[in-house]
């Protein structure tokens, strides 16, 4: 069996890319670090943003693991305009998953991206994997397993936040909240 744990970041000080973890993020970190050093990972990829990065350092720094930085976790872009109702509609692309605002990307576009992600993951030798991402595109790569996920589950998120996927002999694995905020 094979398990990927997905993780959302820590506390971090804004949305731009090279946004760092506040005070509390750093020491989420830790927590993180310990919380998963028994679940064996062999492998670590990451949002090129600098707050899912450093996120994981501190398991990697622990377990001697290189962190693989990846563009294709990077957050998902909803529109190119700073718009107040963003959060609506967010909410609409989680029904329309085509829906695509100007300046912005699809949910299944976003969401083919990180499937990808863990298809290479899948047909790597590792066995026990993390990935590190944003909250939308993590809800949506939980979505593609089970479409049962979508807005609310998104707003239920925290910093951090814990998913794990065990695969078996199918493509779609459990799927199992195991961080407890």
């Amino acid at each position: 069996m094979k398990k990927i744990y997905v993780v959302r970041h820590c506390q971090a000080e804004g949305q731009a890319a090279d946004a760092p973890l506040t005070r509390e993020g750093v020491r989420q970190s830790h927590a993180l670090a310990e919380f998963l050093s028994d679940k064996g990972i062999d492998h670590m990829v990451s949002s090129t943003y600098r707050r899912a990065y450093d996120t994981i350092s501190p398991l990697a720094d622990r377990m001697g693991i290189q962190i693989k930085r990846d563009e294709r976790l990077m957050e998902r872009v909803l529109s190119g305009k700073n718009v107040p109702a963003w959060r609506e509609m967010l909410r609409r692309t989680y029904d329309d998953m085509d829906l695509c605002y100007e300046g912005g990307e699809s949910s299944n576009r976003a969401m083919n991206r990180a499937v990808r992600v863990v298809e290479e993951i899948l047909q790597s030798p590792s066995q026990n994997a993390v990935i590190v991402s944003h909250g939308n595109l993590i809800s949506l790569l939980l979505k593609y397993y089970d479409n049962r996920i979508g807005f609310r589950e998104w707003e239920a998120l925290s910093n951090p936040d814990v998913y794990q996927l065990s695969f078996q002999q199918s493509d779609v694995p459990d799927i199992h909240r195991i961080w407890s905020p």
